[in-house]
This record gives structure tokens, sequence and C-alpha cells, in this order.
């Protein structure tokens, strides 16, 4: 199994076909597989060795996709940053990664001459925007122009397809070490349940495509040889424009992108009856989105997802034939490629009914996380992935999933470590103490909310502690809101007991 495997196939057996749609750029895939050639020699050129990490720090565009596939045709490795990352940020994993060659875009050439500083590893940036090359960066179009195309080493199986961040309960993200096999497997276990892309399906990307959840869903796609549309990012009229020009039948949403689409003023406006399937997942949704989207798209098929970049992404789904009644408030059954069980702290797997620590095996589970042995030894034992998450399965074998083991807060689709938010505030001089929870959101899913202890004699404002979080990490990660409080609920072991302050958010 290798990530180039179905470009082979589609450039045999359909190379007039459309393979890639972004803007006025429309591309066969006989062009398509060209140029990802021409680009992988460009990248040899540069310096790019067996097992070298690449990364890219870009919007949706067809170069996305063209890197996504000519990093392995190199023989090298994936290395997406998430854009909404800090040039702090981006610069940890570039050198966490060991990153030699960046790509990057228009929109964030200013955050990667930052992050590019305090990373003396990386060797060369690609500019590959669609505005003029600042100085200091090489021009993706002239090297896709001035390299012949070279053979693809078909690189494969249990090799290293890519690091893939998330965040880390230290306030570091971990890399996510995904080989070939496990993303595979995963792409083609969600298309077998017949709810992710048909054959003939067009598939737009409107969610970021550093997220595994859309990079699975390209995946697929390029497996069957159908179509990708691109929009920069989300945006809800750009989607309905997509929509209705290019006649789309397949998209991955997360919870928030479809209650902004469904409770648009100009849903209605457009002609959207091409539109087969939503696959939705990365946050909770509630069951009044749930039911808005299938009155607004009564003939579009929803399926929600459960699972993590480090199950490469999908663990259980719940398809359209079962989007009613309670199991709406299910993650589904399992997937087709995986093993799923719930089991109690002594490791025994419990019964239907009872809540335990969700555990997942199969070939869609990741190697480990880059250079962290010790996070790698707790997570994976004896094959299988403890995600850390609480749930159980009902007699009928769907999965309920009931709370984050780990505290993690998922506002919007991503991922935010209350850790790492507490990290910050607390390092303010007027926050004696501190405690991050996530806290239900109609609109985000979970919102970043934060309980402060104040240093006796401050007077800092909610406002001005927002602000202090946001110049030193993401915006996304930064509380939407904040209490001012006068303890925190402690255990006897002197842990702040967050359950206690959850229950008084719901």
């Amino acid at each position: 199994m290798y990530l180039t495997q179905g470009l082979h196939r589609s450039v045999q057996s359909a190379p007039d076909a459309i393979a890639t749609i972004s803007g006025a750029r429309i591309r066969t895939f006989a062009e398509h597989v060209e140029r990802v050639s021409r680009l992988a020699a460009a990248l040899q050129h540069l310096g790019v060795a067996p097992n070298d990490r690449v990364a890219i720090l870009a919007l949706n565009s067809d170069r996305y996709a063209e890197y996504l596939s000519a990093v392995p045709w190199a023989d090298a490795v994936l290395a997406p940053i998430n854009t909404r990352w800090s040039a702090q940020e981006v610069s940890y994993a570039l050198n966490d990664s060991d990153t030699r060659i960046l790509l990057v875009d228009d929109a964030f050439t200013a955050i990667a001459a930052d992050a590019c500083v305090t990373s003396p590893g990386v060797e060369s940036v690609v500019h590959c925007g669609d505005g003029p090359t600042p100085p200091q960066m090489l021009n993706y179009e002239h090297l896709i122009a001035q390299h012949t195309p070279v053979g693809d080493p078909r690189r494969s199986g249990h090799k290293l397809a890519g690091l893939f961040y998330t965040g880390g309960t230290t306030g570091f993200p971990k890399g996510v070490m995904l080989s070939h096999t496990n993303l595979v497997t995963s792409a083609l276990g969600a298309v077998a349940s017949g709810n992710l892309v048909q054959q003939d399906s067009v598939l737009l990307h409107a969610a970021p495509m550093f997220h595994l959840a859309d990079l699975s869903a390209w995946l697929g796609q390029c497996m069957l040889g159908g179509t990708h549309v691109f929009i920069p990012a989300f945006e809800p009229t750009s989607v309905f424009r997509a929509i209705e020009t290019h006649r789309v039948t397949d998209v991955v949403l997360v919870p928030t992108m479809i209650q902004m689409l469904v409770d648009h003023p100009d849903v209605g406006g457009y002609d959207l009856g091409s539109l087969q399937r939503i696959l939705y997942g990365g946050s909770p949704i509630s069951e009044g989105v749930l039911n808005r989207t299938m009155s607004r798209f009564p003939d579009v098929a929803l399926t929600q997802a459960y699972g993590m970049t480090e199950l490469a992404a999908v663990a259980t789904l719940l398809g359209p034939a079962n989007h009613h009644g309670d199991r709406l408030r299910s993650a589904g059954a399992v997937a087709p490629h995986a093993e799923v069980r719930v089991i109690d702290a002594a490791g025994v797997e419990l019964t239907p009914g009872h809540v335990g620590e969700i555990c997942v095996r199969g070939g869609n589970v990741m190697r480990g996380y880059w250079n962290k042995p010790e996070e790698t030894r707790a997570a994976l034992i004896d094959g299988w992935m403890h995600t850390g998450d609480a749930g159980y399965f009902d007699d009928r074998g769907y999965l309920f999933v009931v709370d984050r083991i780990k505290d993690m807060i998922v506002t919007g689709g991503e991922n935010v470590y209350a850790a790492e938010v507490e990290n910050v505030l607390s390092r303010h001089p007027a926050v004696a103490a501190v405690a991050v929870i996530g806290i239900p959101s109609d609109k985000w899913g979970e919102s970043v909310h934060a309980c402060v202890v104040s240093t006796p004699g401050s007077a800092a404002t909610a406002e001005e502690l927002r602000d202090y979080v946001r110049g030193r990490i993401a915006a996304y990660k930064s509380p939407r809101t904040i209490d001012f409080v006068d303890g925190l609920p402690m255990s006897g072991a002197g842990k702040v007991l967050k359950r206690q302050l959850r229950e008084l958010y719901h």
C-alpha cells in the first residue's frame, strides 16, 4: 500500500479525466501526475534524500495536493503544518521534525520567515502561492518547469509516510508517525463502508488539508480516481458556489462548518442538488444542528466519523441509516478496518453499558510519536492504541463517547489541550491559579473556558488575559470566556477536580 498508488491507476485508465480544479486551474490526471513527478525531481535536486522531511504551510489548493503526492514520490516524508499556529509553534514543529524543505503560500510568507529565523535546519523555502515570490524563496512553478520527471520509487508499506503534529498535554505538539499502510488502510476502510466518496465522486476540499480528516478523504478519492475541487479555506458562500459550479458530490466538514452552512441566510439561493454525502467529525455536534441539517439537506447522506490523528484517522462510523433516535448521540459502529474495545483500569474488556477507556487496534494505528518513546509506550500497549477517551458500547455494538480522559478540548474541529493554555495563563502576574475546560457551544461544539484565581491586589480583565494568550499561542486556543473565582475544587491529592467545574456549565 502506498500513497501514490491511485495516481498510477488513474493515469493509466483515465489520463484525460479531470483530476484537480483550483480556481481557474483545471488539470487532467496526465497533467497532474507529470507535475507531481517534476516536483519530486525538484525536491531531490534541492537535496532531499530518502526519509527526509518536507513541510508545507499553506491554504488548500491543487499545489497542496501535488505536494502530498510529490513528497513520497521523492522517497521523503510529509510534514503538514497547522495553518492556525503561531510562528513559535511552527518553528517548534520544523525543528522537532528536522525539516529540510518548507513550502509556503502567499498567506503565510511572513509567519514562515519569522519561524525560519529560529529553524536553522530548513535549507530551502519554496513559495507555492500565486503572488510575487519573496526574496530568499524559490518559485514553485519555476522549479516544476526546470526539472524533468523522475520515476516513483513507490515508497510503501510500513515506511514512514508523514509526521502529523497534534497538541500535547505537556504544552508541546507531538509528531504522530503514520505509515503508508496506516493511511491507506484507514482511507480504504472508510470507502469500503460506503459512506465516503464513490467511483465518480467530485470531492470538495473545504476543511483544512493539513487535518487528517480531509487528508484521509483526499487519499480515498485518489484511490478511486475522482475529481478534487479546492477552495482556499472554509467560507459558506465559497462552499455554495463551488458545489453549484462544479457539481460537487462529497465534502468533509467539522460540525461548526455544518452549522454555519445550514444557518446561512443565502443557503437557499444556490443549486446544491448535486451534493450526495457529508462526512463530519472532529468535535461534538448537537442534535439541534443535526436536525436542521437533515431538514435543509433531506437527500444528503450524513456520516459521522470518530477517531484521531493517531488512528489515521477513523475508528468508528455512524452511517446515514442510523442518523435517528438515540443513535444520533453515538459515534457509530466499528469501521471495517479496525477493532475497538472498552477497558477498565486493569485492562479488562468491559461489557456493553460500562464506561471505560476506548482502545483501537488495526492497520490504521500509528507507528508512534516522533522522538517520544515514553509517550509511545504509554499510548501503544500490545498493539492497542489507548485513546484517552472514555466511552461505552451499547448492546448493538454502537460506541458512545462520554468524556475525554486527557482533558482535550475540541473547538471548531481543532484540538486544544488544557495544559497548554494553562501553562500560558499561569505565567501572567495576575493569575494565581487557573483551570481550563471545554464548555458546550452550539457554534463550536466546545468553547475554551478558563476559571482563574486572581493574584491578591491584581486587577486584570478577561480581555487582557485573552490578549496575553493570543500573543503566545494560536488565537483559537485562547479562552473565549473567563470566570474569576475564589478557588478551584481540589482532590485530596491536590489535583483540580475538573469534572466538578464542567458540571457548573452543563
